[in-house]
């Protein structure tokens, strides 16, 4: 089995294929489990008051990736192939002796006790340093999928639609990659916890969804750095654990000078092969049609969609059924290191956010009780 390496601020490709090639990704996001998960520790927050540490659930590694079966049976340890500044070459399958029985189908990456689960078939570490760019429809330098390949992100959440987005991708024990919003962040801060503790990638949104292009042109480069780091700081403040250095533009706007912010601070930018438009596609069964004909005809992508949308939580079983239907794999993005955000924008955060109260680690349900009506 092979493991492919692009170096130079680009991407890091890891087929997971046994417990000394997981080694690789342990102890950088995930943590691998015995049997389906173990309990992992991850540092709180420093806000005043926050508890020290929490346990998530981290789901573990399973043998298998995306190579070959009969690849899967002889490895025994991975190999580093360095390529510079091209895209991960396909898998050929080994010609097999005639009465040679057929090897068994590869194992998600990821444990799953749903035997008809898609599961994640292959996972990515991408290096971040330079701040590299993915994406076809702005950044075509590296791509890393491979024919029918799919890779899932989300943004604008936390929202009350994220846990019925959460449930969808828990049915078929896929992981995915969420952008979310700063202030989003403050107001669900429980939601967002469950997107980290379920496995998920987490990158930034910006603080307020705002569009950069016309920040920048309005009042300079300083507040368009803000709502960047800002945001970050609130996503990585309400998660309470370390988030990744991946970034979304919001309205995929990317201003020259925002692009080279992000650069010099090691944060990659994530633009889109699959547009879903479900902000406009207001019918599940629509939006499900129009995704898969997108990918159908491109054949592989980064699809953007969007948690905070009503009609993307509803469709999405529908979704992910037919990407499975039509033979497309799952392939899940982690980054090779964590974002360290700036003292100065945590500050911020910790100020703009609500005045904290005797009451304010108590449940809701502790303290609003209905008296009458449902």
């Amino acid at each position: 089995m092979r493991r492919q390496v692009i170096t130079g601020g680009a991407i890091v490709v890891i087929s997971v294929a046994s417990a000394a090639a997981y080694s690789i990704v342990q102890g950088k996001w995930f943590h691998p489990a015995p049997q389906n998960a173990a309990q992992v520790a991850l540092p709180a927050a420093n806000t005043d008051g926050a508890d020290t540490a929490r346990q998530v659930v981290a789901q573990g590694a399973a043998d298998g990736d995306a190579t070959t079966a009969a690849q899967q049976q002889t490895a025994t340890a991975a190999q580093v192939v360095v390529v510079p500044n091209q895209a991960a070459p396909q898998s050929q399958p080994p010609t097999q002796a005639q009465n040679q029985p057929a090897a068994s189908p590869p194992k998600p990456a990821y444990a799953c006790t749903n035997p008809n689960a898609m599961g994640v078939s292959r996972v990515v570490e991408i290096d971040t340093t330079g701040g590299p760019g993915f994406g076809s429809q702005h950044f075509k330098t590296f791509d890393f999928l491979r024919d029918h390949e799919v890779a899932l992100t989300f943004d604008d959440g936390p929202w009350p639609t994220t846990p019925l987005v959460l449930k969808a991708l828990a049915d078929q024990c896929l992981r995915a990659t969420f952008f979310p919003i700063g202030k989003h962040a403050t107001y669900h801060p429980d939601i967002l916890r469950q997107v980290i503790a379920a496995g998920h990638t987490v990158g930034s949104h910006t603080w307020s969804h705002a569009d950069l292009e016309a920040v920048v042109k309005k009042s300079g480069q300083d507040a368009a750095i803000e709502e960047i780091e800002k945001g970050a700081s609130a996503v990585r403040l309400e998660a309470g654990a370390p988030i990744a250095p991946f970034f979304r533009f919001p309205d995929l706007r990317h201003p020259p000078e925002m692009l080279t912010y992000l650069g010099n601070r090691n944060i990659a930018t994530f633009s889109t092969d699959i547009d879903s438009f479900d902000f406009k596609i207001k019918k599940p069964e629509e939006l499900t049609r129009s995704i898969i004909g997108k990918l159908n005809k491109a054949g592989k992508g980064i699809i953007l969609m969007h948690d905070f949308q009503k009609v993307t939580s509803i469709a999405l079983p529908q979704i992910l059924g037919e990407l499975q239907k039509n033979g497309f794999k799952i392939v899940h993005m982690v980054p090779k290191g964590t974002l360290t955000t700036l003292a100065q924008y945590d500050e911020e955060v910790l100020k703009e956010n609500k005045l904290p109260t005797l009451s304010d680690n108590k449940a809701v349900e502790s303290v609003v009780h209905t008296i009458s009506g449902q």
